[in-house]
């Protein structure tokens, strides 16, 4: 770990064990303000609206407080605490970290947008979603650091000023075999038929094969289930789905894990099981076959359609295509309205799985995000 992702990561931990301040509204003083204001690496972070936090984490995902916060500590006496650094994770420049016991995942939201977006708009609409359905696949978020003042660091983007806590849905990969890690597959997917500047303007000449690599996943086998888990999985993320098209959320993604149901532990014991409430697809589901286990929730929900950033790459689409020549290219996965980028959502997962009857033929395409009773989802 580098001297800046060690310093980020201890910044991380002192606002996790810090006692909670008795007035946590109270602002910093004129003091702590301009002390802080010089931090470049080890910012001075506080937890969003603990309260709402812990609630989130005791009562609905029933992770027990003690067990949460010793997460975050090594496990092996005399060794220093740390938080275990994740190479590049994804596209938008965010450090990832995992805890040591790999629990949890610790992600930095370096965009303003974002993080005003998750904060302003979209966690009590979250909170209260998880309080009428605490299995949902909505990626559980345990905790939201932040930097309570200006800081050099944060101002000339050296230091994440927020950061996310999340469960690990790769728990229990690391206490596997070294070798049987590289049997874990892991995707990141979203709908391929938007339009991506870097892959499809110029015959994908914008942006190296590395950066185009990183754009979008593809799953090109089929996630063989029974019928009953299927339509568990597609009614979960419609439900899922529809508080983020009621937040004109857009460019969210299903991440997909998958290993072999032969998989043990190290020691030989079965694979241990995302921390909190029980799941069926956060905890896994076995293929018809038995040869694979799948998890799945949904991740990056972060981007709003209204956001100035996505107005601004709306215009400059249709500023291409009014100069090119021939067929003009359709919105991106950043741009689409959030009801249709909802239905695209659906029906790539529709078309994935695949139950026993539907094996000799394609699933039929969603026109619109299927309905629970009389209740509109």
């Amino acid at each position: 770990m580098g001297r800046r992702q060690r310093r980020i990561g201890t910044s991380i931990l002192r606002a996790i064990f810090k006692v909670e301040q008795r007035n946590p509204d109270k602002p910093p003083s004129l003091f702590v303000r301009i002390l802080s204001f010089f931090t470049v690496f080890q910012l001075a972070l506080s937890r969003y609206r603990a309260s709402l936090f812990r609630r989130l984490r005791n009562e609905i995902w029933q992770i027990e407080e003690e067990e949460y916060t010793e997460s975050f500590r090594s496990s092996s006496a005399g060794k220093r605490t740390d938080l275990v650094a994740v190479g590049d994770l994804g596209y938008s420049g965010s450090t990832f970290f995992t805890t040591p016991n790999s629990k949890y995942l610790l992600k930095s939201l370096p965009r303003a947008f974002e993080q005003s977006f998750f904060r302003d708009r979209l966690l009590d609409p979250y909170v209260e979603h998880m309080e009428f359905d605490p299995t949902s696949l909505l990626v559980r978020i345990t905790d939201l650091l932040y930097c309570p003042t200006l800081t050099i660091g944060a101002l000339f983007g050296m230091a994440p000023s927020h950061h996310i806590v999340m469960e690990n849905i790769l728990y229990g990969q690391t206490s596997c075999a070294k070798d049987d890690r590289k049997l874990w597959e892991t995707y990141d997917l979203k709908p391929n038929d938007y339009f991506f500047p870097e892959r499809d303007i110029a015959g994908g000449n914008l942006a190296p094969d590395s950066v185009k690599e990183r754009l979008i996943d593809e799953f090109l086998d089929k996630i063989r289930v029974t019928i009953d888990e299927k339509e568990e999985l597609v009614a979960q993320l419609s439900r899922d789905t529809k508080i983020l098209q009621q937040a004109n959320a857009v460019d969210y993604s299903l991440f997909l894990v998958r290993y072999p149901c032969s998989m043990k532990t190290a020691k030989n014991d079965e694979v241990p099981v995302p921390a909190g409430k029980n799941s069926i697809w956060r905890d896994g589901v076995a293929s018809r076959d038995k040869k694979w286990i799948y998890r799945a929730i949904i991740l990056d929900f972060f981007w709003a359609k209204d956001a100035m950033q996505a107005k601004v790459f709306t215009g400059l689409v249709n500023s291409w295509n009014f100069f090119q020549k021939g067929e003009g290219h359709g919105p991106m996965s950043i741009t689409a309205a959030s009801d249709e980028y909802r239905i695209r959502f659906l029906n790539m997962v529709e078309k994935m799985v695949e139950v026993a009857d539907s094996a000799d033929g394609p699933s039929a395409e969603v026109r619109s995000p299927p309905s629970m009773g009389s209740e509109e989802v």
